[in-house]
């Protein structure tokens, strides 16, 4: 990039996530009715990110913003946009598209949409619309054809949609905005994001804003910017050492107000670490992170059956749940002012929910990029928040990983009184078919899941102790899957619960009688179409074995009888060393009886063996000689040995 800008947060960091700059007094100005708009929505002061990517937007000049989670970035493109569609000279044409703001999934489109609404009736003749998955593409195909939009917010796959077709012109575009650019790319997003590129203008201004600034995403500011600016805002965090008092300042990507703590645990005792912290932190607002969409449905269903937290409110959140159900899952849950979400990473980028007070990492991300992104969830602008993380004890050295990557974590001790809630989660599935069944699912897609970390080095999944891992999940046994039978995983810790699984029946009566019917079903089709029994197949008869040819058989010949040396030559070395003594040598040999003494006459002519062994290994060498070397031979000759 030809120019860098470093933005130092050192000042803003003592008083909190603010600068002094206001935004009636950025320069170039905002618009009266703009900053107007500010007011109403209780922002007065710049964040240290608005306070430098603002003034760079409206001096035509093309962005990349580098700045921790929770630091304002929303706010830092939403007014720019606002303010150069402002200064148009002319009201623009209805399928004249001005601004396009991309990013990565429908929630965070959807609450760019909503922030910036305000901000946008600002704007006289100008319309705007959100076009995000999950709705009928022909109704808002057609909504786009009739009514027309000037500026888009929505998700890559929707926007290539729309603009694959000629419902809306694109040439006098004046910016682009993509938010978490980073994970627009890891999302598998690479050719939508290159094919709405090739249909904007080249003359436009562009921001690229993350908290993780990769190597894909600087390849992209190369192809999508022009001479852009690199912002990077960045806190300083303390880190206190085990020295009483010492402190040290360094650089932090995570926001001031925010506290890391780490935890190492058993993996059996994992989950009754969590209902354990639950519990002592009851009256507050909780975001709980798992590895997969299996494991939020499991834990969703289990949590409130524990005693310890029947009557919290525990929402579940998830990828694979259909649009509805997640709006009103985080409506609910934002409305709330203690309760508990258990999400996956779907829930770790850019949303904004109000007065998360702690963020529980149960299962590290598989990307460590999305640490920072999960933690960032609480703690935003200038509040405070607390984020932890449990880990296993052979995955401490993540700790030490983060640390390098700007993101210092201290350990908070493992309490050993904790109720075990094992056994509540086991009588759970025993009395629920349901419950079982999403355990099971949850356990393989967590395995399934170890396998794919990022940081393998450090999360091995062959590492993985499958009998405390199943404890942890509550299973009655341990399920048949390809990872246990196929490798040697440690089932140790594991106790099986003696009970026939397929006599164990769903609550839900409905349910139940259609697994009687499957059941019936199936013994009655097996009763009327026995599976044959599978017999071995035929042995085929041997092919006659074609006669060899002489240069064959002096091959192998040949080969038998430098065997025959190798063996004698190796037998004199060790009886040269006094690994094996004079007598052995003889019995190896062949030159001793079967009781092992030696035959008459065979003390006398050991000086001939010997000297026949000494021919064995000039005549070797000089074979090797013709083949690579006697060297190659010795190496091989040690190597054998030391496998002995």
């Amino acid at each position: 990039m030809a120019a860098s800008t470093a933005v130092a947060a050192a000042a803003a960091a003592r008083k909190g996530a603010l600068t002094d700059q206001r935004f009636s007094e950025l320069s170039p100005a905002l618009s009266p009715e703009v900053v107007e708009a500010l007011d109403r929505g209780g922002f007065q002061r710049c964040t240290p990110v608005q306070a430098a990517a603002i003034p760079h937007l409206l001096s035509h000049k093309d962005v990349a913003v580098d700045a921790a989670t929770g630091s304002g970035k929303t706010l830092a493109f939403i007014v720019p946009v606002v303010e150069i569609l402002r200064r148009r000279s002319s009201r623009p044409k209805s399928h004249e598209v001005l601004a396009l703001i991309i990013s990565p999934t429908r929630e965070l489109s959807s609450q760019i949409f909503n922030v910036a609404q305000p901000f946008f009736a600002t704007l006289n003749g100008v319309s705007s619309m959100l076009l995000v998955g999950g709705l009928d593409i022909k109704a808002e195909l057609k909504k786009v054809e009739e009514e027309g939009a000037n500026i888009l917010v929505g998700t890559p796959g929707k926007l290539c949609d729309i603009m694959h077709t000629d419902a809306l012109e694109y040439k006098n575009l004046e910016i682009l905005i993509l938010d978490e650019a980073d994970r627009l790319l890891d999302m598998g997003f690479q050719k939508h994001i290159n094919f709405i590129l090739s249909m904007l203008p080249k003359l436009r201004r562009t921001g690229l804003f993350s908290a993780t600034q990769t190597k894909a995403v600087a390849d992209l500011s190369k192809a999508g910017l022009r001479n852009p600016i690199r912002v990077e805002v960045k806190t300083e965090a303390k880190s206190t050492s085990k020295d009483a008092g010492q402190q040290e300042l360094g650089s932090s990507k995570t926001p001031l107000g925010l506290r890391l703590e780490y935890m190492i645990c058993e993996a059996s005792k994992k989950s009754s670490q969590l209902v354990d912290f639950l519990v002592q932190n009851s009256g507050k607002k909780i975001m709980v992170y798992f590895a997969t969409c299996a494991c939020v449905d499991y834990w969703a269903v289990v949590l409130p059956l524990i005693n310890s937290l029947k009557g919290s409110p525990i929402i579940a959140y998830h990828g694979k749940m259909k649009q509805g159900l997640r709006e009103k899952a985080l409506a609910s849950f934002s409305a709330l002012s203690s309760g508990v979400l258990v999400c996956t990473d779907v829930a770790a980028r850019g949303l904004d929910i109000p007065s998360v007070d702690l963020i529980v990492q149960y299962d590290p991300p598989q990307d460590p990029n999305v640490f920072i992104h999960r933690a960032g969830r609480t703690a935003r602008y200038d509040q405070e928040g607390d984020a932890i993380v449990f880990l296993l004890p052979k995955e401490d050295t993540y700790v030490e990983f983060l640390k390098l990557r700007g993101v210092p974590l201290t350990e908070r001790e493992c309490p050993a009184n904790t109720d075990d809630v094992i056994q509540q989660i086991r009588s759970a599935a025993l009395e629920d078919r349901n419950v079982m069944e999403k355990g099971l699912r949850a356990f393989v897609s967590f395995v399934r899941a170890y396998k794919e970390h990022h940081c393998s080095y450090i999360f091995r999944w062959k590492d993985l102790e499958i009998g405390k891992l199943a404890m942890e999940y509550g299973l009655l046994q341990i399920p048949s899957m390809p990872e246990v039978k196929h490798h040697s995983l440690s089932l140790e810790g594991f106790i099986p619960v003696d009970v026939d699984i397929t006599e164990i029946k769903y609550k839900d009566k409905a349910r139940e009688k259609q697994r009687k019917k499957a059941l019936k079903r199936k013994a009655e089709e097996e009763a009327q179409n026995p599976k044959p029994d599978r017999k071995r197949a035929p042995e085929k008869p041997e092919k006659p074995k074609r006669k060899k040819t002489g240069k064959q058989r002096q091959s192998i010949q040949t080969k038998e009888d430098l065997d025959e040396l190798a063996h004698e030559y190796r037998l004199l070395k060790k009886l040269k060393r006094g690994d094996i003594d004079e007598e052995e040598y003889e019995k190896l040999t062949g030159f001793g009886d079967s009781d092992g003494e030696a035959s008459d006459g065979d003390a006398s002519n050991l000086d001939e063996r010997k000297e026949k062994g000494n021919k064995a290994q000039k005549k070797l060498k000089q074979r090797g000689k013709c083949k690579g070397g006697s060297k190659k031979f010795e190496g091989r000759s040690k190597m054998r040995s030391k496998r002995r």
